[in-house]
């Protein structure tokens, strides 16, 4: 009687420690795409802010171009306060314009109440739960935690020690905090004009 030959098997299995490996690789994968997620998602609640401070910074600047060129305001008073101009230095609420027409001005107001927003800082409306601007259930948005700067600053000439009389800098920042965030959002917008349309 023969006896049956057994062969080694060319087949093996994972170890122990390969097994652990993978799953620590694998680990440290999803950990890293939950991250990216969590910044997908801070980025996308923020982008509305963001949106508005831009907005906002924009609209202050194009604001000091339109009284330059409409020679509401003399190429003189932009300059801040403390210069001699009419623009207050440092960050200031977004309030309404005062008679100048020109935002973060000495003259600025609370804005008064209307449609679903209050009296007080700016305000914006945001359509409501039907996805439609105009309607019934609108929401106001306060713009209180919002502030926006304008900082006017002289230019130096090509041999860079004289002040170029006919040439200022202007720097626009917005800035905001949402929720229990202390670090303000930052957006800044930097220009220069001159005393010529």
């Amino acid at each position: 009687m023969t006896q049956p030959i057994s062969h080694p098997s060319e087949q093996s299995g994972f170890t122990l420690i390969e097994t652990m490996i993978a799953i620590a690789i694998m680990g440290i994968g999803i950990v890293t795409l939950l991250a990216a997620f969590g910044t997908a998602v801070s980025a996308t609640q923020n982008s509305q802010e963001n949106l508005i401070a831009r907005q906002k910074a924009l609209q202050a600047m194009e604001s000091v171009y339109t009284a330059r060129n409409t020679q509401q305001v003399s190429f003189s008073q932009i300059a801040n306060v403390a210069s001699g101009g009419i623009f207050t230095t440092g960050a200031t609420q977004l309030l309404c314009p005062g008679p100048d027409g020109l935002v973060n001005t000495t003259d600025d107001v609370n804005c008064p109440a209307s449609g679903p927003c209050t009296a007080g800082p700016e305000c914006v409306v945001l359509p409501g739960p039907d996805g439609i601007l105009g309607t019934a259930d609108d929401l106001p948005m306060s713009l209180a935690n919002f502030t926006r700067s304008i900082q006017i600053n002289s230019t130096l000439e090509s041999d860079g020690v004289t002040v170029d009389p006919t040439l200022k800098q202007i720097v626009v920042t917005v800035s905001y905090t949402t929720g229990g965030n202390a670090n303000p959002h930052v957006y800044t917008v930097n220009a220069l004009i001159s005393a010529y349309r």
